[in-house]
């Protein structure tokens, strides 16, 4: 018979109803927002090789910096910093303070204190103005683990993340040879074609063998081009 899952925190956020962290057993969690499941501790694939395939190579880099948008319960995050030399630089951007402080504390044994890495910042903001805002040619990897991927429902131009602007400006952002990785609930050929259209060279991974298998994008900056955005 299976444990009831306890609630160990909630939060009421503005727009989308109560955030939840959620137990049952020694490393069981769940992470829901209202009636709908963010995360379960118990299904980590799609993260795990989203943070592996994100950082392929950097192991090898003297300084690597990353941006990491979503922070979630840092099961990308581990598997990022795990692919990682010491010296590495790793810019977590978060939109909520309480998801910062649950990997801190319930969830910090999940990820070997993935949150409190020396090499992580986390920052309470929204990736797609840290993309925007930052300098050119800034990191050597971005990897979006966000709950929302992109789908038919993306605007193509004008969404913040997966439109065709997000996208010139993630391009502008990494450097030359850099990697995009996003996670999605399903492939979707408008977002590969915009980021082809952007400059990268993409592939679209399917992680695991069996049962549903969620879309990892994995997309390398070409160079020796320039878009506009």
């Amino acid at each position: 018979m299976a444990l009831p899952w306890k609630v160990l925190d909630q939060f009421t956020t503005e727009t989308e109803g109560v955030l939840e962290l959620r137990q049952r057993g020694k490393g069981d969690f769940l992470i829901t927002l209202g009636s709908q499941v963010l995360m379960n501790s118990k299904a980590q694939r799609s993260e795990i090789a989203l943070g592996i395939l994100g950082c392929k190579g950097l192991e090898k880099h003297l300084q690597p910096q990353v941006l990491v948008g979503g922070l979630g319960m840092g099961i990308t995050l581990r598997a990022v910093l795990d692919q990682l030399p010491e010296t590495a630089g790793v810019v977590v951007a978060e939109l909520n303070p309480i998801i910062h402080q649950w990997c801190l504390g319930p969830l910090a044994e999940l990820t070997r204190g993935a949150a409190a890495d020396p090499r992580v910042e986390i920052k309470i903001s929204d990736v797609a103005k840290l993309i925007k805002t930052s300098a050119k040619n800034q990191f050597d990897a971005i990897i979006l683990d966000l709950y929302r991927g992109p789908g038919p429902q993306t605007d193509r131009l004008k969404d913040p993340l997966y439109g065709t602007r997000a996208i010139a400006h993630t391009f502008s952002a990494l450097k030359p040879g850099g990697t995009l990785a996003v996670w999605g609930e399903n492939p979707d050929s408008g977002f590969e074609g915009r980021l082809a259209s952007g400059g990268f060279t993409v592939r679209c991974e399917r992680p695991g063998k069996g049962g549903y298998r969620h879309a990892v994008w994995v997309a390398e900056k070409k160079t020796g081009i320039s878009t506009k955005g």
